[in-house]
């Protein structure tokens, strides 16, 4: 029997975005040393773009020229965004900035292999938002949820296509990068290590399930929870020592390259004032002879001038919506974080990347890609703009007070212990519970970690051998 044709409905959505909105997406997205690199080799193909500051052809300034009879797509302004930033495909080649291999950044070197490990468009896009995401000890900072926020609304990824690209980088070289935490960085370097290793086995149970008594070298304890010798024990304990909880600190330099801010907070009568870095503004313009010449053309070169053209005006107007991008979001930020420039950590307020998205009238990946690696240099020193953020921790009083001051908390509590008897985790617990901070145990002893200092046992230990 015949199976005959059928009509079928299937409604469904999809996002396309216009070229000139994917070209303001990327430009948002790269930091000052690519958009430099863009912008040199978009000058060095478009006979229609020139720097405002080279000569006119003809005495005049060029790109006023309102009246060119040529067809363009609609043009999108701040207010004109739709739901939020993306990638766009026609990145800028990364290798092009890596010019000496044994200068080259932590992010160069990952960008590097990324190039070279044959991922699809997708996955390309996750790895390349993980190596941003890495703070300056290769550790990944953002969680899986900021990840997918920063790849919305082109790239509408799962957790689990994030976590097996992660696994993937967390296998490149250095081996560990882009760790959660200590304990994973030492366990993927130890499960990358030959099946036949002695102990191996039991190193990665210990690192994965007993950490903490490892990290106070307790060997009775770990005998205990794990049910082995002792031997055995220290035979495990020397197979973790093989591994590097720091595998990227030979990409820390004395002689890395300066930060140049992006916008200056400064103190102003009323407040605090929020100015771009004049060097953002890189003077663009359109060449006049070559605008006139497309208007006059015909055919086959009014078509390649037609395309020039369009993609200098993109490039013009991008570069704009970058600019007040980040002065909106800056702005923004300064307006919650006021206290910070007059009190430091401690004034820090809690405040989400979707509140400052909600109050600017962006999406909240717009905001990710303005603050990555966006730099503002303000009366406390120069920060990356991510650093304003803060997740908020009740206090007892009903109120929200950020994690980053509780950690400034933190650190004071421990700079003032007494001499040679340092605070447990427990009773530095409490002395934030003084301070109408609630926390547990282990979020105080997580909190620690991340500030780089270590437990009571090594800080006596330390305190012992200074006054030996």
């Amino acid at each position: 029997m015949k199976q005959g044709t059928r009509l079928q409905l299937k409604l469904g959505q999809k996002l396309k975005l216009a070229p000139q909105l994917r070209q303001a997406i990327a430009l948002l997205q790269l930091n000052r040393i690519e958009l430099r690199q863009h912008i040199r080799e978009v000058l060095d193909t478009n006979p229609l773009l020139e720097r405002a500051d080279e000569p006119g052809t003809d005495g005049e300034e060029a790109g006023n020229d309102a009246d060119v009879d040529l067809d363009y797509e609609d043009d999108y302004g701040f207010d004109d965004l739709p739901e939020g930033f993306s990638v766009a495909r026609d990145a800028p080649n990364y290798d092009e900035f890596i010019s000496d291999r044994a200068d080259e950044s932590l992010q160069q070197h990952l960008l590097w292999q990324v190039n070279l490990s044959g991922f699809n468009e997708t996955d390309e896009a996750i790895a390349r938002a993980i190596i941003y995401a890495l703070d300056e000890d290769g550790y990944l900072g953002d969680d899986i949820t900021t990840l997918r926020g920063s790849l919305a609304p082109e790239y509408l990824v799962g957790e689990d296509e994030i976590l097996a690209v992660l696994e993937r980088i967390q296998h490149f070289e250095p081996v560990g990068v882009a760790s959660r935490s200590i304990d994973e960085c030492l366990l993927v370097q130890l499960r990358a290590m030959p099946a036949a290793t002695p102990s191996l086995g039991l190193a990665c149970h210990i690192v994965e399930h007993h950490f903490t008594a490892l990290g106070r070298q307790d060997i009775d304890t770990l005998c205990r929870h794990t049910g082995v010798a002792a031997d055995e024990i220290r035979d495990a304990i020397g197979v973790i020592r093989r591994t590097n909880p720091h595998p990227c600190s030979r990409f820390s330099s004395d002689n890395e390259n300066y930060i140049v801010p992006d916008v200056y907070v400064h103190p102003a009568e009323e407040g605090w004032r929020v100015t771009l870095n004049p060097d953002s503004d890189p003077g663009l313009r359109l060449n006049d002879m070559y605008v006139k010449l497309a208007r006059q053309s015909r055919g086959e070169d009014k078509k390649y001038l037609n395309d020039r053209l369009q993609e200098a005006r993109w490039l013009i107007s991008g570069l704009e919506m970058r600019n007040q991008t980040l002065l909106a979001v800056t702005r923004a930020i300064v307006e919650r974080q006021h206290p910070f420039f007059g009190e430091g950590e401690t004034g820090m307020r809690p405040l989400l990347q979707r509140e400052v998205a909600e109050k600017i009238g962006v999406h909240e990946s717009t905001v990710s890609r303005a603050t990555t690696q966006k730099y503002a240099h303000t009366p406390r020193g120069t920060f990356e703009l991510k650093h304003f953020f803060s997740v908020g921790i009740d206090t007892r009083d009903g109120n929200q007070v950020a994690a980053t001051a509780v950690k400034a908390r933190l650190r004071r509590l421990i700079g003032e212990e007494p001499a040679g008897k340092p605070f447990s985790d427990q009773a530095l617990a409490e002395g934030l519970a003084e301070q109408g901070i609630l926390l547990a145990r282990r979020t105080v002893a997580k909190y620690r970690e991340q500030l780089g200092i270590p437990g009571s046992a090594q800080r006596r230990r330390a305190a012992r051998l200074q006054t030996a």
